[in-house]
C-alpha cells in the first residue's frame, strides 16, 4: 500500500482535541518517583493504556520492573507496536511517564495537575517533560492506524518509568535485561529541543549528582566559639567547590549551550530547628554537567582534594556520596537516524537542522554507552521543571507530522 503522507499530515492536524484530552488525563495522574514521595507511574500507565485501546491500538505489551518502594511493587514500561511493511529495523519513539515535583505552588498561576488551555498552550506539570513526547508519538501512530496505512518500517512507541531519577527502574533495566532492541533500530527521543524544532542533539554532557555532608559541633548561637558551625563551613565549601571546579575544567565546546562544564549547588537539607542553634551537620547537593572532553573520575579526584584540604582548614569532617553518575559517548553525526530526521524536517517544515549537544540528561546516554546512535529532538520552549510549565499545541502537531514523514522513508 502506498503511503499518502498528506492524508496522514492532515489527520494529525485535524484531531487536536484528542491530544488535549490525553494531555489532561496524563497530567491528572501524579507520576512521581518514591524519591520524591510519590507512588510511581502505574496509575498513569493504566490510563494511557486504556486511552490507546479506545483509539484502536491493539499491539501493547507492558514490562513491569520490581520496586518494593511503591504500593504496586512495580514500575511499568509500555511498548506499542505498529507493524510496518518492512521489518529490517524498527523505529523507536521513546518518552517517559514520570514527572518532577510541582515545586513552590505560590509560583504557579493554576493547579499544576489540572491542564489549563490558554493562548494555544497547555499548562501543567509534565505537559512538556515529557508528555508532549507521548502526545506527538501517539498522534503519529494513531494517524496510521485510523487511516489503515502501514508505515514503511515497524514503529514502536515506548513509554518508560523512572527517567527523572536515573532510569534504574526503566530504560537501564530494559537494556540490561531484555533483547527488545536491535543494533539496526533507529531511536528518536522527543525529550529536548528548541522552540523552532531545528536542533538535533547527538551528545550529552556527563552528569554527576553529589551529596555533601559537613560535620561540625552543634551549639548555642550566642557562644559560637564553643561549637563548630557546620552551616558556616558548608557555605564556604559550596563556594570553593564551584570556583575550583569551574576554574580547572574550563574547556569550551561549541556543540553545547552553555558551551562549558557547570558545577551548581542545588538542594540543601534543613539542618537545625531554631534560629539560635549552630548546626552540627549541614547537607547540600551539587549538580555537575561535564563536557565529554573530561572524565567524571577526574572531577571526583579534584573533589577529593578540595574536601581533604577543607577539613583541615575549618576543623570539620566532610563526606560525600555519588547519587548519580552518567557518562555518554556521542551519536555518529552520519548515522541513518540523523540523516532521516534532517530530511524530514526539511521536507515537512523547510527547516535546516543543526546538530548540538545537550546539557540535560536523557535516556539517550544509556543507549550510546551500548553502541546505539539515538537522537534527541522536539519542538519545545524549554519550560521543563519550571513553574507554569507548558507545551504549545501546534508543536505537538508539527512534531507528529515530522515523525510521520520519517517513518514513511
Amino acid at each position: 500500500m502506498s503511503i499518502n503522507i498528506n492524508e496522514i499530515k492532515n489527520f494529525i492536524s485535524n484531531n487536536q482535541e484528542e491530544y488535549i484530552k490525553l494531555q489532561s488525563i496524563l497530567t491528572s495522574e501524579v507520576a512521581l518517583a518514591p524519591e520524591h514521595g510519590g507512588d510511581g507511574e502505574l496509575k498513569k500507565c493504566i490510563k494511557l493504556t486504556n486511552f490507546l485501546k479506545e483509539h484502536g491500538f491493539s499491539n501493547l505489551e507492558r514490562i513491569d520492573i520490581p520496586d518494593g518502594r511503591v504500593s504496586s511493587k512495580i514500575r511499568p514500561n509500555l511498548i506499542v507496536t505498529i507493524e510496518g511493511e518492512e521489518d529490517d529495523y524498527s523505529i523507536w519513539i521513546i518518552s517517559h511517564m514520570d514527572i518532577v515535583p510541582d515545586g513552590n505552588l505560590e509560583l504557579w498561576d493554576s493547579d499544576p495537575f489540572q491542564v489549563i488551555q490558554k493562548d494555544g498552550k497547555l499548562f501543567g506539570r509534565g505537559v512538556e517533560d515529557n508528555q508532549q513526547g507521548i502526545l506527538s508519538s501517539f498522534a503519529t501512530a494513531w494517524a496510521y492506524i485510523s487511516l489503515g496505512i502501514k508505515p514503511k518500517h515497524t514503529l514502536k512507541l515506548l513509554f518508560v518509568s523512572d527517567e527523572e531519577n536515573g532510569s534504574e527502574k526503566g530504560m537501564i533495566w530494559l537494556l540490561n535485561n531484555t533483547d527488545i532492541f536491535k543494533k539496526e533500530d533507529l531511536i528518536l527521543i522527543p525529550d529536548g529541543g528548541d522552540s523552532l524544532g531545528e536542533t538535533i542533539s547527538i551528545a550529552e554532557k556527563s552528569i554527576i549528582w553529589l551529596e555533601f555532608n559537613v560535620f561540625g559541633k552543634q551549639g548555642h548561637a550566642s557562644i559560637p566559639h564553643v561549637g563548630i558551625n557546620a552551616c558556616f563551613a558548608a557555605s564556604h565549601l559550596i563556594i570553593r567547590l564551584n570556583q575550583e571546579l569551574c576554574s580547572h575544567f574550563n574547556k569550551e565546546n561549541e556543540l553545547f549551550s552553555p558551551k562549558f562544564s557547570t558545577f551548581e549547588p542545588t538542594m540543601r537539607k534543613n539542618n537545625v530547628e531554631g534560629i539560635n542553634i549552630i548546626s552540627g551537620k549541614d547537607t547540600f547537593y551539587f549538580d555537575c554537567r561535564i563536557l565529554p572532553e573530561y572524565s567524571p573520575n577526574d572531577v571526583l579526584d579534584l573533589v577529593n582534594e578540595i574536601c581533604n584540604s577543607f577539613e583541615e582548614e575549618f576543623s570539620v569532617k566532610v563526606t560525600y556520596d555519588i547519587k548519580m553518575l552518567v557518562e555518554s559517548p556521542s551519536t555518529d553525526k552520519n548515522s541513518l537516524i540523523v540523516k532521516l530526521l534532517s530530511q524530514s524536517l526539511k521536507e515537512v517544515h523547510g527547516i535546516d537542522s543543526k546538530l548540538i549537544g545537550m546539557s540535560g540528561g536523557t535516556v539517550a546516554s544509556d543507549f550510546r554507552k551500548r553502541g546505539f546512535n539515538p537522537v534527541v529532538w522536539a519542538t519545545v520552549d524549554a519550560t521543563a521543571h519550571s513553574p507554569n510549565e507548558y507545551c504549545v499545541i501546534n508543536n505537538i502537531v508539527k512534531d507528529a507530522q515530522t515523525i510521520a514523514v520519517l517513518i514513511s522513508k
